[in-house]
């Protein structure tokens, strides 16, 4: 098996040269830029915005224990039955014991990135379950046998002519490739098979804890489906989704419908509290909700670091990132991409065998100006790499320590650094005459980028000139 740093080198080299592949995702985060703009202007002050749900969601992670503990009890006290995981391992086993008890043959899922993150389908489909997801972006891609390439557009990198041969091939069934016709196709499988279901999964965008309540956000209205018919309800909730009060929704659902649509509230937001009560017509018999900790206990133990639990996975960050728009969603090896996801992929799997994706970076800060929860996002990626050769948990490469003792007396030295742009310019004219050659020492950052160009004057030879 591939390490997942060498993993990464590979697929970024494929993927970053695609310009079909490139265009594809220019286009898509174009159209969305657009919307989403308009959008914020819908906000009477937007920054303040950002700096409210920033502080609600950290004096929520600072207060994890006690909304925790008042949102199992509500839930408890209308029936429904909580479960702790530790991590991935225990949620798959708790999940697959409630299976195994209602003797289930087919589930429906809806979104669960949760569920993405503990490989649940795998070890559902493992033990003889039919596992069918409901939300017709991860439809396709489940039919295609890939991985979510995006947060919120699991689809995002798929034309409507693969779309269509997808469908032709896996369902027989593709009369055009129009995006109507193939919703109808899809609609009529999935239609089944919520009546087919005997256990329905969801995940969860917030948890509420005043009222015990699991707030999902949607825009087809699979998850109410999948949560109304089937008998059994399970949803699966990292426990960072919490958040104090039922109000604090005013601000969250449209915030996250702007981040991650542009839309200015999503078609659907429904809140479930429970098993079906007394005198309703619909909704499951039983209802179990999985609290997942899977070493979030452990980034909330990083006082340095624990803002990242505040992320609503809008995704508004993997649309701005850079790395993210030329590598693709996929190349990250983890259901978390782009900035987010290389902050807080190395604390949930490892940082030594995932520091890679904290390289991954062009420190622009784009993540962290985007972030509506407003997460030091680019100053977490550098406190990762830090962290990732700190004497106690790893030591750099031989040749990263040549080449920092041979930066390091360049650095610190104005004449050298000086000597060096000027040799720069030298370098650079040398460059000109090489580029695309054999002899182009460059040739790996220009198969897919142009050198910046070194400025003919610094400013401090400006300086110089002007004061003489």
């Amino acid at each position: 098996m591939t390490a997942p740093a060498a993993q990464f080198t590979l697929d970024a080299r494929r993927v970053a040269p695609d310009t079909r592949h490139r265009g594809i995702i220019q286009t898509a985060m174009g159209k969305y830029e657009v919307v989403r703009d308009q959008r914020k202007l819908w906000f009477q002050d937007w920054q303040g915005a950002r700096n409210l749900a920033a502080r609600t969601k950290f004096a929520a992670v600072n207060q994890l224990d006690t909304h925790l503990a008042e949102f199992a009890k509500n839930l408890e006290a209308r029936g429904t039955k909580i479960h702790w995981a530790s991590n991935a391992e225990q949620a798959r086993s708790i999940i697959l014991g409630i299976l195994k008890a209602k003797n289930a043959k087919v589930v429906v899922k809806s979104k669960a990135m949760t569920s993405e993150e503990i490989h649940l389908n795998d070890a559902m489909e493992t033990a003889g379950c039919e596992v069918v997801e409901s939300d017709l972006g991860e439809y396709i891609v489940q039919l295609r046998q890939e991985p979510p390439y995006h947060l919120v557009f699991p689809a995002m990198h798929l034309t409507r002519g693969e779309i269509q041969k997808t469908f032709q091939d896996k369902l027989l069934d593709a009369p055009t490739d129009n995006p109507e016709d193939l919703t109808m196709v899809a609609r009529r499988v999935l239609r089944q098979k919520y009546i087919q279901a005997d256990v329905g999964i969801t995940g969860a965008n917030f948890a509420i804890a005043e009222t015990g309540m699991i707030s999902i956000t949607e825009n087809e209205g699979n998850a109410r489906l999948t949560a109304a018919l089937p008998k059994t309800m399970i949803t699966l909730v990292g426990i960072e989704k919490v958040l104090p009060r039922l109000a604090d929704l005013a601000l969250f659902l449209p915030m996250l419908a702007v981040m991650g649509t542009g839309q200015a509230l999503t078609c659907y937001n429904t809140l479930y509290g429970g098993p079906r009560q007394p005198g309703e017509a619909d909704g499951p018999e039983e209802y179990h909700v999985v609290l997942l900790d899977n070493q979030r206990t452990t980034l909330l133990a990083d006082a340095e670091q624990r803002d990242a639990l505040g992320c609503i996975r809008c995704g508004a960050c993997l649309n701005v990132c850079p790395i993210f728009r030329n590598v693709g969603g996929h190349t990250y090896g983890t259901v978390y991409g782009g900035p987010i996801g290389s902050v807080i992929t190395p604390h949930l799997r490892g940082l030594q065998d995932w520091k890679h994706l904290s390289f991954a970076s062009s420190l622009c800060g784009a993540c962290t100006e985007t972030c509506p929860v407003k997460i030091d996002l680019h100053h977490h990626l550098l406190q990762n790499r830090r962290n990732a050769f700190a004497p106690a948990t790893g030591k750099p490469s031989w040749w990263q320590k040549t080449a920092f003792k041979l930066f390091a007396p360049v650095a610190n030295s104005p004449a050298l650094w000086s000597l060096t742009t000027k040799l720069g310019r030298f370098g650079q004219i040398f460059h000109g005459l090489v580029k695309g050659s054999a002899l182009d020492p460059a040739q790996a950052w220009t198969k897919t980028r142009e050198v910046a160009p070194i400025a003919k004057q610094s400013f401090r030879e400006w300086m110089k000139e002007r004061e003489s």
